[in-house]
């Protein structure tokens, strides 16, 4: 069900298996029309226009053996439940690399924000070490399409597997027992998906629990309040603080002189990693102990941390206008990672926000907002929300409103020369859903209309 980047994966992997498969989508237009003929060349069925109620699923189900679901649907859809209840299995596309992927190792990172750099970061630190490192997951490789690839024989057998894992993915999966997990972070998220923090927090613990070896970050509140009791072996904790009483002597952490450390073992200097903020410094540390485990040496994940250059639309620097730093975060679809972008700059920042407004707690976002922020100018869906309540919170310096990024940026780039701003940073703290795809597409669009205009 669902004919995304997943579903597609998915339906391929299973026929390339030797199951017969129908591919069911709400959707129906020219874009779908023709990724639809590229499968049923394959011979695989597809039924576009097909949403998800039981009526019309009926023709389809007579003899279905299971039901694999994309990410975006709804684990508890009324749909799903009666599937379950008439003895089908339901289950998601991570399930089916799963299956398709055994006996190669995983390293499951999940977390509420910093997954995707840990998981291009620690690829990178494995191939580095000469390792056959496949990344897949949430990060724009489904999960399915790197199983289709190995069973192939178009890709080389991964040595292991570095997958990033959402909530709705992990879900979806609950067989997936990864060698090593990585939790970054916990903060309100999905919230109008999953419905409670407690919720959201389980699925995220659930993986962590699976795992051979879980690494936590310290550093976070909500996982080391949650977790600090975590008495099983094999568990790896991480800070940058080097003050929790939990993180014991296997712990990698940051000592006074800046060194990264194992226990109180000196490994290679804390700046090898360039990018800004702590919070990538404690992305460091995740990758450190998740790469110690898979026998990497400390000399070779210094070589490689010293090397690696960024993610894109993670705090991506794009140039510069008038001599003003443009970054592109466009990653950033939550207030706490919103926070996180700003905390990073040098104030006073220029900062680009808005797209699809998210449940959760802004507070952060605005008071850094206030101690950081020389001007805002907001764009799509949420502009109106977002400048009510960046307004109500006291915000006296220039709030401009706009519809589209087309509109936004040129706004953004003579206000940052106004008010001799250090940077411009979009930084949207809301999903991208009311005008793109996804947030890559927004990046993309962002980097293409400051390539236009920036410093040669």
């Amino acid at each position: 069900m669902g004919l995304g980047r997943s579903g597609s994966g998915a339906a391929r992997l299973l026929q390339a298996q030797g199951h017969d498969v129908i591919l069911l989508e709400r959707g129906d237009n020219a874009a779908l029309q023709n990724k639809a003929e590229a499968l049923r060349r394959l011979d695989i069925t597809i039924q576009l226009g097909c949403p998800l109620e039981l009526d019309r699923l009926e023709p389809w189900l007579d003899g279905a053996g299971e039901v694999v679901i994309s990410p975006g649907i709804a684990w508890d859809h009324p749909t799903l439940n009666t599937l379950r209840s008439k003895g089908l299995r339901v289950r998601g596309e991570m399930s089916v690399a799963w299956d398709a992927l055994q006996g190669i190792p995983w390293i499951g990172i999940t977390g509420t924000n910093g997954k995707t750099t840990v998981t291009h970061l620690l690829q990178h630190v494995l191939t580095h070490a000469g390792l056959e490192a496949a990344m897949a997951g949430n990060v724009g490789h489904s999960a399915a399409e790197l199983a289709l690839e190995v069973l192939e024989g178009s890709r080389p057998r991964p040595d292991w597997v570095v997958m990033e894992m959402s909530s709705y993915q992990i879900e979806a999966a609950a067989e997936v027992s990864p060698r090593i997990g990585i939790w970054t972070t916990l903060t309100p998220d999905h919230l109008e998906r999953h419905g409670t923090i407690e919720a959201y927090r389980s699925i995220k613990r659930g993986l962590l629990e699976r795992s051979e070896i879980p690494v936590l970050n310290a550093d976070d509140s909500d996982i080391r309040r949650h977790c600090s009791d975590w008495s099983r072996s094999g568990l790896r904790w991480v800070s940058c603080l080097d003050q929790n009483p939990e993180t014991g002597d296997s712990a990698i952490t940051v000592n006074d002189e800046g060194w990264v450390c194992q226990g109180a073992k000196p490994l290679f200097p804390a700046d090898s990693l360039r990018l800004p903020g702590e919070h990538n410094r404690q992305n460091m540390l995740l990758v450190t102990a998740a790469a110690l485990q898979a026998q990497v040496s400390a000399a070779t994940i210094e070589a490689a941390l010293r090397c690696f250059s960024g993610v894109a639309h993670r705090l991506e620097p794009l140039g510069s206008f008038g001599g003003i730093p443009v970054f592109n975060d466009s990653k950033a679809t939550n207030y706490d990672a919103g926070a996180v972008g700003l905390r990073s700059m040098n104030a006073p920042v220029v900062l680009l926000a808005g797209g699809q407004t998210k449940q959760g707690d802004a507070g952060r976002w605005l008071d850094l907002i206030q101690s950081k922020v020389g001007g805002v100018v907001l764009f799509g869906a949420g502009a109106g929300e977002l400048s009510d309540l960046i307004e109500n919170a006291g915000f006296a310096r220039p709030v401009i409103r706009c519809t589209d990024l087309d509109s936004a940026v040129p706004e953004a780039l003579s206000l940052a020369r106004r008010c001799q701003a250090n940077s411009v940073l979009l930084s949207p703290a809301c999903a991208s859903f009311d005008q793109y795809p996804n947030f890559e597409a927004r990046g993309d669009h962002f980097r293409r209309l400051i390539n236009a205009v920036k410093d040669p």
